[in-house]
């Protein structure tokens, strides 16, 4: 019995061995099939080349279409290549590209771990892609060998290659094929080619200016380009320059005297599109594609680009911009002033036509100009009051106020006396807004303009934005005309902000579709809110300052004129399509009393009249349950006065801080200090507030009939 248990016993043993045998066995066999595919998948990933430089891919010309499928124009770059030897290279602009780019290049194999790590955090601390982690070494190997999709597998490419590159070539030989590589803007690759675009010089002629200016290029071609757009070019230089003497590479004094060299810039500029339709929106369409999928695939891989754009309203935005005036031509050869028109359907958020300029430049001010906005910021201070429980009925005081040295006045130097928020905002006056924005706090407005899609503002820092003279527009940076016809936009769609959008698909030359435009939304504001501002500015146009935009449909809108008269605005909607005019000089030079219910105002009614002349007329939806009582109260002032200290308004809509000696600290008092929260990159959302209840009386008799242009701020 005691021998049979231990046969027993012996055999289970047995048994057990063998199962961990066999599942030995299955789980080796599985490991090597797994790293057998890995490697079968990294060895076809690889596709190892034998040299760079014989390595040349067939080109073929991408095309960018509007709406409706038809072809706006077909993009192809002459390449504009010398190649240098890395000996003909300044130091200076091969240490300006290493800090700027890879500033662990000569310690790194190819892939730099550290770098990544550090790209990670940063990204995570700016909630965004902020950093990449790319070497000069991989952006080699993309550059030459792949495309630009965004996969693993290119990525696993990419790291592959660089690795390769690594072991085939030495550091400074990598360097001379990288600088001969990269992409410059305008068909220029390669230090040299970008050297003659920009300076009209060699590439060993170069100063330190010069090599930080060039080297901040690549990151953005068209954007930091300082033949389109000088300022962020030299904030992107002194970037540049910074990270220079963090890494050693020159000192302070060197840095100093290099930010304030002034660049001798080539007069030459070439454009993909020049003297074509839409040339302002196919560069800003490029320049989305180049950054995103690289300037090799824009211009060599045969994309076909889907846009918003509607090539019927295009064509009616740029005969709606002929009726510019002009004044001069400047220095540069382009006329002033300039102006800039942008429209989307505030629906969907397509932009539906965009003008940047003249077109004799490549500037494009619809997205890259911030200007002083003036009177067409007051509504998102409206917008706040009604958030803040008052009607349109609210009567205010337009009698005069002093906030610390500064006392706001109206734009025909009168007093209205006691007036209603509607008639205020339907003839610009500057101290009933003023007041407006005392009572409900600066910060509120604010919190408006971030929520419907202002990104300009300047929150921190001793020089910000929150404070009272925003109210009449009287901002640190300013607004752009795309983003300004956005947040008009939340209006029009009843409350909801859609994020504005070019490019609606991309198919590569095999067909596939690399990506689809989704609509992004969300709620900005209360609908409500929305329709009863939109109830308001309906007013300006019919009766108000922006009588010269009346189109003869329901539309509402604002006019805007800032100080001294250098930035003229309108900007007006219908529940189909928004629309942002402005009108200015690049020198911010004045407009000889041009005002925004003028030349804006004829070209935004001049433009909505022809694009929407196949569109059915159809009125704003009120929501439902919302009752507006119009009748204004008893007590209203019947005639206006003229204060003894009435002046011509010189700070009317321009920040009082700005007006100063530049010594002066006295800052402008806003609202209720413990009111403002701490300062942040965004404000939060303020508390609700239970609505004023509006008072009824019989109406007063009518205004006198005078020029709204000539008697209000616009």
């Amino acid at each position: 019995m005691s021998n049979s248990r231990t046969e027993n016993s012996t055999g289970r043993k047995k048994s057990k061995k063998e199962d961990s045998r066999i599942l030995a066995i299955i789980v080796t066999v599985f490991v090597v099939m797994i790293t057998g595919a890995g490697l079968g998948f990294f060895t076809a990933s690889l596709n190892t080349k034998p040299g760079l430089t014989n390595d040349i891919r067939p080109s073929a010309s991408s095309q960018i279409y509007d709406t409706n499928g038809h072809l706006i124009t077909t993009v192809h770059s002459v390449e504009n290549r010398v190649p240098v030897p890395l000996s003909k290279v300044p130091k200076d602009l091969q240490n300006a590209f290493i800090s700027a780019e890879d500033t662990r290049f000569y310690q790194h194999m190819g892939i730099d771990p550290r770098g990544i790590l550090r790209a990670v955090w940063a990204n995570i601390s700016n909630r965004g892609v902020s950093e990449g982690g790319s070497t000069i070494t991989q952006q080699l190997a993309k550059n030459a060998y792949l495309s630009q999709e965004r996969t693993l597998q290119r990525k696993i490419q990419e790291a592959f290659l660089a690795l390769q590159i690594e072991r085939q070539y030495t550091k400074n030989e990598i360097l001379e094929l990288y600088l001969n590589q990269i992409y410059f803007g305008q068909g220029a690759y390669g230090v040299q080619a970008a050297a003659h675009l920009y300076f009209g010089k060699n590439i060993e002629d170069l100063n330190l200016a010069e090599c930080a200016m060039l080297a901040g290029i690549p990151k953005s071609p068209n954007y930091y380009s300082p033949l389109n757009n000088l300022k962020a070019a030299t904030a992107r230089q002194s970037v540049v320059l910074e990270q220079m003497v963090k890494y050693g590479y020159i000192d302070n004094e060197k840095a100093r005297q290099a930010k304030n060299t002034k660049l001798d810039l080539s007069s030459h500029q070439a454009t993909i599109n020049e003297g074509g339709i839409a040339s302002y929106f196919v560069d800003y369409v490029t320049q989305i594609l180049i950054d995103k999928y690289g300037a090799d695939a824009v211009y060599k891989d045969g994309l076909k680009i889907y846009t918003s754009l509607d090539l019927s309203m295009q064509r009616a935005a740029e005969r709606a911009m002929t009726k510019l005036p002009t004044s001069r031509t400047d220095g540069n050869g382009v006329k002033q002033p300039q102006g800039a028109l942008a429209a989307i359907d505030p629906r969907t958020g397509h932009i539906k036509a965009m003008v940047g300029g003249r077109g004799n430049d490549q500037f494009n001010r619809a997205v890259m100009a911030e200007r002083q906005p003036g009177s067409a910021f007051k509504p998102f201070v409206y917008l706040a009051a009604i958030e803040s429980g008052l009607t349109p009925n609210t009567v205010i005081d337009d009698t005069p106020v002093t906030f610390g040295d500064w006392s706001p006045v109206n734009y025909d130097g009168k007093l209205h006396g006691r007036v209603t928020m509607r008639t205020a905002l339907e003839r610009s006056l500057n101290i009933p807004t003023v007041k407006l924005a005392q009572q409900v706090g600066p910060d509120k407005a604010l919190y408006y303009v971030q929520q419907m899609g202002i990104s300009t503002l300047v929150l921190q820092g001793y020089t910000n934005d929150r404070n009272l003279a925003m109210s009449l527009g009287g901002l640190t940076k300013g607004v752009t005309p795309l983003e300004t016809a956005s947040a008009y936009g939340v209006l029009a769609n009843h409350g909801i902000r859609v994020e504005p959008v070019a490019i609606l698909k991309i198919v590569d030359r095999n067909g596939k579709t690399l990506e689809q435009a989704a609509p992004r939304e969300r709620t900005a504001i209360n609908e409500r809110s929305a329709y009863i501002v939109t109830d308001m500015l309906r007013g300006v146009i019919t009766s108000g300052t922006g009588a010269g935009a009346n189109i003869g449909r329901p539309a509402a809108g604002k006019t805007g004129t800032t100080s001294d008269y250098k930035d003229a605005w309108f900007v007006g909607f219908t529940p189909d399509l928004v629309a942002a005019v402005w009108m200015g000089n690049d020198n911010e030079g004045y407009l000889n009393g041009i005002t925004g219910g003028t030349v804006p105002a004829n070209i935004w009614r001049a433009f909505m009249t022809d694009a929407l002349a196949s569109t059915p007329p159809r009125d704003f939806i009120k929501p439902a349950g919302l009752i507006i009582d119009n009748t204004p109260p008893k007590d209203l002032t019947k005639d206006e006065t003229d204060p003894a200290k009435a002046g011509d308004d010189k700070n009317k809509e321009k920040d009082p801080d700005k007006e100063k000696d530049p010594n002066d600290k006295t800052k402008l008092p806003a609202a209720d200090p413990e009111k403002r929260p701490a300062p942040g990159k965004n404000l939060p959302p303020p508390k609700p507030t239970k609505p004023e209840q509006p008072s009824v009386a019989p109406p007063p008799p009518a205004a006198p009939a005078e020029e709204a242009e000539k008697n209000n701020t616009n």
